[in-house]
């Protein structure tokens, strides 16, 4: 008797084939959606976490940035503003406190990546004004027992007075703008500095009146 075969009718092993291809390439396909559901997920995260920032901020006119990303540089650093709220700055961190004389953006945002909000105000302001602003400094140190807070002169600021903070920034037309408190309140080691548990009043550069 003649051996009986054993193997599938060349139609059947083609359907074979033909599934086990689709079912790689519905594996394939599959696994690429994943991925793109999980980016568009983050994404919507991110987005939701910021509107919520800006939600629960309470504080008018507030501007949130996104991450403008870190690193230590040497030399001068040509930044996109005049006050930065962040990215590559200098080794060494501005030691926080109170100055006559402009500081240099590339140290001041260190001192920003360590919690420090940097407060710039036009150099024409009123004698009473500035010293409101040394006394609010005065304050802060008072009331937490150190103040991460930089208040220096800045010429080419757009507007009276600028606070600023890691990712995020706020303009004032008014020094006695209640606003202020509120931002120094929230935004010294906010919700986005980098680098928690650092400070800025010790092992820097500079010499602070405070």
């Amino acid at each position: 008797m003649g051996k009986k075969s054993t193997q599938l009718p060349k139609s059947k092993r083609s359907s074979g084939m033909s599934d086990r291809s689709n079912n790689k390439a519905y594996f394939t396909w599959f696994a690429i959606g994943g991925v793109v559901v999980a980016l568009i997920v983050i994404g919507l995260f991110y987005l939701g976490y910021n509107g919520q920032a800006i939600a629960n901020s309470g504080i008018e006119g507030l501007e949130i940035f996104p991450d403008p990303g870190q690193g230590h540089v040497d030399g001068d650093i040509d930044y996109t503003s005049v006050v930065p709220v962040g990215g590559p700055h200098n080794p060494v961190w501005q030691l926080c406190g109170i100055y006559d004389e402009p500081v240099r953006p590339e140290n001041t945002i260190h001192s920003m990546e360590h919690g420090a909000v940097w407060l710039t105000y036009q150099p024409g302001l009123s004698e009473e004004a500035v010293e409101y602003l040394r006394n609010v400094v005065r304050q802060q140190r008072a009331d937490r027992g150190e103040a991460l807070v930089i208040l220096s002169p800045e010429p080419d600021i757009d507007a009276p007075l600028v606070a600023t903070a890691w990712r995020v920034q706020l303009k004032l037309d008014d020094v006695f703008d209640n606003r202020l408190e509120e931002f120094l309140d929230r935004y010294q080691r906010g919700p986005f500095y980098p680098e928690p548990g650092a400070s800025c009043t010790f092992g820097g550069i500079g010499e602070p009146t405070l």
